[in-house]
């Protein structure tokens, strides 16, 4: 990738001491929110360290979340982030692995591009890492097609680390590559609390380790619970040798979106226009300006409006993940954007699908009992995606519930096909209903595996990224999850499977059975007419499937119309919400990239 710099792009490099997962992506989100606001265009570049060529591979109780991008990309769930704060389309190039580092260098040095010389980490693997940077950092990321004029780039992980060793050593000489004026540096850092006293050793010794490497940080975003007291602001300065302007307390909040207010309130836009000389007056047209203070007042009038909601909607997730609800974040954050725009304030029941099943009741009858009670108290429901037989027939009692109590329901990915195999086995008779990812041997395969998906390498192989569902023309008028999409015949969802529902069986399904009147149906299929993409059961409050993740998509200002559909239904607002939607709904996605295409076999990874 040769670089295509131009000489105004600006960069400012995130980087974490003390501890990790200490915030540094919701601090490189809100700035580049805030930047954004001042009408500049802002890209993202997230590093990890890891060996992994991506994230896909990776179990969600490892690394959390395996965020899904339009052109397919598996990534860190930091670009998720990104993404919503942003308002930006990003592309797999935009996470930056030392896997997929090395295995550039390699090839590169398979060809014979390197003419004999012996490659090293310095300087052929930290060369590689700064063109990259400098490449993907001049992508357009949005409607306009433009390149941006600030890149935001955070460096994953902790400082001192001898995994990110290299691209510490990257950093430090991209400073001298792109100028002063051109390059800067956040660095956050945890404040602990010890017997009542806000400590800053550990910041002090992170910032000497971090110096040593050759990086000097403009900004420290100090982490704490509480706000930072003057005293210590003052030592800070003194020890790590900045001024106390520099110094951004960033204690807890109520949610992160009050983050980027907090930060303004402190100075840091200010700063940051005086370090990197940033020419607003002749740079920014005057439209952009204007959509950047837009920006800002629907952001702080999302914030004050969050704060003033009183009345809690209670929606349980029912999952396989939940000991860690970043396996989730996707999935918090749409809920979170519906409850905001329904004024709710959302609280969240977590229970561990396996904890429904019989088998838990004489395990541990007090876990089974009070995951029975949060589900039989939930005022909406969402099975949300995952791999593996562990936890599902917990998943098919959820549903079941959901559906026969009239309670409103969203199935995901996992969750819709398992709403369809509970379907199949208590409304139209077939009681050995099963998945065929579940149970290779069932005899009824409601479920089955994808005909051109790899079955011997799991990277990259999967059903992956931005795919259009096509909704039947019987569905106008009384599908509930169009109207949620503004009525649009097309929609577009970020995809990430390898099993779909049995096309042979879904006519037969459709016409319901014995058991129950409802009727379950396939509103939403692919381009070809032959995957079933969306699934929904009209005569109920609010009950709908889908195939895709639509929780990639979502935005605090542009909720995802399947997750608003639960909230508002669970709130009792779903005819006022969707009324909103016919009016008011427009696409995240950028145009250009929903053109509708023949779907090509996926080739297996070498």
């Amino acid at each position: 990738m040769p670089p295509s710099l131009a000489p105004t792009m600006k960069y400012i490099v995130v980087s974490g001491g003390v501890i990790s997962g200490i915030g540094k992506g919701v601090i490189a989100s809100s700035t580049g929110l805030l930047l954004r606001t001042l009408g500049l265009r802002v890209t993202a570049i997230k590093i990890d360290p890891y060996m992994n060529i991506d994230a896909g591979t990776m179990a969600p109780t490892e690394h959390g979340e395996v965020f899904v991008l339009n052109d397919g990309g598996e990534v860190d769930l930091d670009l998720g982030n990104y993404e919503r704060y942003l308002n930006v389309t990003l592309g797999r190039d935009n996470n930056i692995t030392t896997g997929k580092i090395y295995r550039q260098v390699i090839e590169k040095e398979r060809r014979g591009d390197y003419l004999g010389k012996t490659v090293q980490i310095v300087p052929h693997l930290t060369d590689a890492i700064q063109d990259w940077i400098e490449c993907v950092a001049a992508q357009p990321v949005d409607e306009s097609s433009e390149m941006p004029d600030v890149c935001i780039v955070e460096l994953g992980g902790t400082v001192g680390d001898i995994e990110s060793a290299p691209f510490v050593e990257a950093l430090r000489q991209f400073q001298f590559r792109v100028g002063h004026d051109n390059f800067a540096l956040i660095h956050v850092s945890l404040i602990p609390v010890i017997g009542g006293e806000q400590k800053t050793k550990p910041t002090q010794a992170a910032i000497r380790d971090l110096r040593g490497l050759g990086l000097a940080p403009d900004m420290i975003a100090a982490r704490c619970a509480a706000p930072l007291e003057r005293n210590v602001i003052q030592k800070l300065s003194l020890f790590c040798h900045v001024g106390p302007e520099q110094v951004l307390g960033v204690h807890d909040v109520n949610s992160t979106y009050h983050v980027p207010l907090l930060l303004e309130a402190q100075g840091m836009v200010r700063f940051l226009e005086q370090r990197l000389r940033l020419d607003l007056a002749n740079a920014v047209p005057a439209p952009r300006v204007q959509a950047g203070l837009d920006l800002r007042q629907r952001w702080k009038e999302l914030t004050v409006d969050q704060e003033r909601s009183f009345e809690v909607v209670d929606i349980v997730l029912v999952g396989k993940y939940t000991a860690l609800q970043d396996s989730y974040m996707s999935v918090v954050k749409a809920l979170e954007h519906a409850s905001m725009r329904c004024r709710r304030k959302l609280r969240i029941h977590w229970v561990e699908s396996g904890d429904l099943e019989a088998e838990t009741e004489s395990l541990d009858p007090v876990k089974y009992h009070q995951a029975w009670q949060n589900l039989c108290s939930a005022k909406g429901i969402i099975v949300p995606g995952g791999f593996g037989k562990r936890g599902t027939e917990g998943m098919v009692l959820a549903v079941r519930w959901a559906r026969e109590k009239r309670v409103p329901f969203l199935g995901i990915c996992l969750g819709f096909q398992l709403a369809v195999v509970e379907f199949a086995r208590h409304v139209c008779g077939r009681t050995e209903a099963q998945s065929a990812e579940l149970v290779e041997t069932t005899t009824d395969p409601v479920v089955v595996y994808m005909p051109e998906v790899s079955r011997t390498h799991l990277g990259g192989t999967m059903r992956l990224g931005l795919r259009p569902t096509l909704f039947s023309d019987e569905s106008e008028s009384r599908s509930k999850i169009r109207q949620l999409y503004g009525g649009a015949p097309i929609v577009w969802e970020r995809h990430r499977h390898r099993y779909e529902i049995n096309p042979e069986i879904a006519a037969e399904l459709e016409k319901g059975g014995p058991l129950s009147s409802d009727k379950l149906v396939f509103i939403g299929k692919n381009e070809k007419g032959n995957r079933m993409q969306v699934a929904e059961i009209h005569d109920h409050p609010y009950f709908v499937g889908m195939q895709a993740h639509p929780e990639l998509a979502s935005r605090p200002l542009n909720p995802s119309p399947p997750f608003l559909g639960l909230v508002a239904a669970a709130s009792g607002l779903l005819e006022e919400q969707i009324q909103v939607q016919l009016r008011t709904f427009k696409p995240p996605h950028p145009q250009s990239a929903m053109v509708l295409e023949s779907e090509a076999p996926v080739e297996p990874s070498a």
